[in-house]
């Protein structure tokens, strides 16, 4: 047996380059805490010639060959931080047949072929670890799979996206529009060049397939979840929801009825009440909220982003591993079962849901009638109705909230509502969550 637990690293870019600064400062500390140190032998990257952020340490090797990292006899653990679909997917596949336990933080790729990997794990008697993967330095990947495995759980959400969280933070706080937020949020870092895997909703979607498929014991993809972004929230629907108490935020959800009912997975802006624990979590924060029956509602808070935050948790599954391989026994990441392909999800058209609609109309005395008219065709029924400005004879707006219905008749009155001629503004809708 050897004195150390070796691991290389595929991927030498912004991420792998902050594991590398991590347990290169903290070495002494985490080597004080697993049973036999942890070497860094190897790092592989296509590009070697680029400067990162961080030395290559000395004595570890720096290749372009990948195969020296997923085949290498003296590698106990890959970590993949490749990104993406291809090649990590072939990636993970050679080192796992290799017998190499496999640290990844790719949300894509477990997503897209999550359930195949885990079964390819099994096979080779070796564990696939991916704390990273979803909320940054938020252990919620190891309280699904460790710390709550006693229970039935009935729903995890989310705010798992940073940037979408600080866009609507700022516009909530300055009465910003989308773009002028952005714009600043890419200046100071917290937003691509290409903002559009975030603000889409297409980041927050794949975390919450992975989250998903943990809680409900489901091979449930990102082509399974409904998904719609933050493009389209205007400063004002921002200004509606502060009177009502409430704020809005990009929610990843994942929710079934019973333990054989459909699990609803979807992600879109929602309507929350401001002192809830999630409608609370502004900046770049993420924020996740477990429901079991036996524990109940818990709450992890924190920053889910960072090289800083993405390392830690990295490492964290490379500590665990340590100490797995030491002690032996069955891989704890095995407690939860993914079967490949069985997944039950309800289509959204049919989830029934609490609307807020916000209106501007014409001054007219048939316009609140033609619009409640379109909403009782529809079957949707409002609950209240909020005056919020009139002037007589130009415009009156209003916010009508309903009664919960299947999202298929509420989108149909919607169309409906547009098509009329006497909106002064489109309407804009918002879907409302309690907690």
């Amino acid at each position: 047996m050897a004195d150390t637990i070796r691991f290389g690293i595929v991927g030498f870019g912004n991420i792998g380059s902050g594991v590398v600064d991590v347990f290169t400062r903290n070495r002494a500390v985490i080597n004080a805490r697993v049973p036999r140190p942890l070497e860094l032998v190897r790092l592989a990257d296509k590009d070697l010639t680029t400067p990162r952020p961080v030395e290559v340490p000395p004595g570890v090797e720096f290749t372009d060959d990948a195969d020296r990292v997923l085949r290498g006899d003296d590698i106990d653990i890959v970590i993949e931080l490749v990104g993406g679909l291809s090649p990590a997917r072939q990636f993970v596949e050679t080192a796992l047949r290799a017998g190499k336990h496999v640290v990844t933080a790719n949300k894509a790729l477990l997503a897209d072929c999550g359930a195949e990997l885990f079964t390819l794990a099994a096979k080779s008697d070796v564990s696939l670890l991916f704390e990273a993967a979803v909320g940054g330095g938020i252990p919620i990947i190891r309280t699904l799979q460790q710390g709550l495995t006693a229970n039935s759980l009935t729903s995890v959400r989310g705010i798992l996206n940073g940037t979408c969280n600080y866009i609507l933070s700022r516009m909530a706080a300055e009465g910003s529009k989308f773009k002028d937020v952005l714009q600043d949020a890419q200046r100071l870092g917290y937003a691509e060049p290409d903002p559009t895997f975030d603000v889409e909703g297409y980041d927050t979607a794949h975390k919450i397939a992975i989250l998903a498929s943990l809680a409900f014991g489901q091979d449930i993809r990102f082509s399974d979840v409904f998904v719609e972004g933050i493009t389209r929230v205007r400063a004002d629907d921002l200004a509606l929801a502060a009177e009502q108490g409430c704020a809005v935020k990009l929610l990843a959800i994942a929710r079934r009825d019973a333990p054989d009912a459909p699990v609803e997975v979807r992600v879109h802006p929602v309507l929350l009440p401001r002192m809830s624990p999630l409608g609370g979590v502004d900046g770049v924060l993420n924020a996740v909220e477990v429901v079991g029956d036996a524990v109940g509602p818990i709450v992890l808070i924190g920053a889910g982003a960072g090289l800083a935050p993405t390392a830690s948790a990295v490492l964290s599954d490379v500590m665990n591993l340590a100490q797995q391989m030491v002690d032996g026994g069955a891989p704890l990441d095995r407690r939860l079962k993914i079967p490949v392909g069985k997944r039950s999800v309800q289509p959204m058209r049919k989830i029934a849901l609490r609307h807020c609609l916000s209106l501007s109309l014409l001054d007219r005395p048939d316009a609140q009638s033609r619009v409640r008219s379109a909403l009782e065709a529809e079957s949707v029924t409002v609950d209240r109705e909020v005056i919020r400005g009139h002037r007589e004879g130009e415009y009156l707006n209003l916010a009508l909230f309903t009664d919960a219905a299947p999202e298929a008749n509420v989108q149909a009155a919607i169309n409906a509502i547009s098509e009329l001629d006497v909106n002064a503004e489109p309407p804009s809708v918002l879907r409302r969550e309690e907690m």
